[in-house]
């Protein structure tokens, strides 16, 4: 997985400095299957007054502490990826979303997994550079369960207000933004670039810089999630700068807002 490899590079990078300037102390950390900066050195609930497997609610679950075990009902928004046994999915219920990463879960079972599925996930909550997630998780279908699919809320208005984390993951829309030009490491602008940097090649992520009240955001289009045979993956590489437009997706986090965007549409 992407996020793994980032984390490999990270890690290989801090133990060379550490033998370069290691006074002869040396410590370990467990990174988590995520590639998160935390550790599940804490199993038991946020408070002490969830018992383990109880379901919480959407408050209850953002109360917890990181590194906590969680278990929560959800329903399937859009599946990411499922690689060797494990499912990276965007979930929502009525009252918040849930981002669960790398969980437990056989091919079988990811195919069940439509839009709108109810499931019940236990896991560990943590934190990867902003993004709160459920990892080393385990899903199960709520059987009976009714279904939800959410419909996108727009936060455009949001988009430099300190309360737009609090929607974080959840299907969301941009109205009127601008598309500005992106740079790639030698200096090239485009309207987008493959790869954050203009390194990489069709097939990979997208990443496009917009703008509204002053304000340039870098979006992404996930190839894992929206790969190039998707419309929005072919409506971003048609993107022109200066044009307006209009989008719906995911409201990811990586060091500040950086939302999957699922669809694009040029405002006529």
């Amino acid at each position: 997985m992407k996020r793994t490899i980032l984390l490999t590079l990270a890690l290989t990078m801090a133990l060379a400095v550490t033998g370069c300037g290691s006074n002869g102390n040396t410590s370990s950390q467990n990174s988590s299957g995520s590639g998160s900066d935390t550790t599940s050195q804490s199993q038991s609930s946020a408070s002490g007054s969830q018992t383990a497997g109880e379901v919480m609610s959407y408050e209850e679950y953002m109360a917890a502490d990181l590194d906590s075990q969680v278990t929560v009902e959800t329903y399937v928004q859009a599946k990411q990826s499922w690689w060797e046994d494990k499912a990276t999915l965007y979930t929502q219920d009525q009252d918040g979303a849930y981002f669960v990463y790398d969980a437990a879960c056989s091919q079988e079972l990811y195919d069940q997994l439509t839009p709108g599925t109810k499931i019940q996930v236990t896991g560990y909550k943590t934190e990867w550079s902003g993004e709160v997630e459920i990892i080393d998780a385990s899903i199960q279908i709520v059987e009976g369960g009714d279904t939800f699919v959410a419909e996108p809320l727009d936060v455009t208005a949001l988009l430099a207000d300190e309360s737009l984390i609090d929607h974080q993951n959840q299907l969301v829309s941009f109205k009127g933004l601008t598309v500005e030009p992106s740079q790639d490491a030698s200096g090239n602008e485009a309207a987008f670039l493959y790869s954050w940097d203009g390194s990489g090649t069709d097939g990979d992520d997208l990443y496009f810089n917009v703008s509204v009240d002053g304000q340039t955001y870098t979006f992404t289009v996930e190839s894992y999630l929206c790969d190039n045979t998707t419309d929005v993956y072919a409506a971003v590489k048609a993107l022109e700068i200066g044009q307006t437009i209009d989008m719906e997706g995911f409201l990811y986090w990586y060091e500040g807002v950086n939302p999957h965007i699922t669809s694009v549409t040029v405002a006529q």
